[in-house]
């Protein structure tokens, strides 16, 4: 995989969180994972087609999850329902936006899925044994995974 697909989305997700949510990321680890597996409460699964294929999932803990909407929609929520989804979902669907116009500037053309949020525990094996790379971002309300699995089109 190459590191402008990671840059692209690692900076995305910089960008929309200080811009949506006020909030500054720092990386922090990034490793090799066998699968797309989410333990955190809340995911949002966004599918990328075009010169780039693949998936990204973004993780969030419960309570990153229900701050990020309090921040955004100035509402204090107790649980992940339909709501939370969809203001989970709509951050997603911006950070990849911009992640893929970032790569359109690289004559990469692509497009995205219509984000699809789970809430508990996310597996996919779908990948045919090829590796994703895991990267957890942390901000001031909590740590976060984006998992990146993207290739060329053959």
């Amino acid at each position: 995989m190459k590191a402008e697909y990671v840059n692209a989305f690692y900076l995305a997700t910089r960008e929309v969180f200080q811009l949506m949510l006020d909030l500054d990321t720092e990386k922090g680890s990034l490793q090799v994972v066998e699968a797309i597996v989410s333990s955190k409460d809340a995911s949002v699964l966004l599918g990328v087609t075009g010169d780039i294929r693949g998936t990204i999932l973004f993780c969030f803990p419960k309570a990153m999850t229900l701050e990020m909407v309090k921040i955004m929609a100035g509402m204090q929520m107790d649980e992940i329902d339909s709501f939370v989804s969809s203001a989970l979902g709509e951050v997603a669907n911006i950070i990849g936006g911009n992640a893929l116009t970032q790569l359109s500037q690289k004559s990469y053309i692509c497009d995205i899925a219509p984000p699809q949020i789970f809430v508990g525990q996310y597996t996919s094996s779908s990948m045919n044994n090829e590796k994703a790379l895991l990267l957890t971002l942390k901000s001031s309300i909590g740590e976060f995974d984006v998992i990146i699995y993207l290739k060329e089109r053959a």
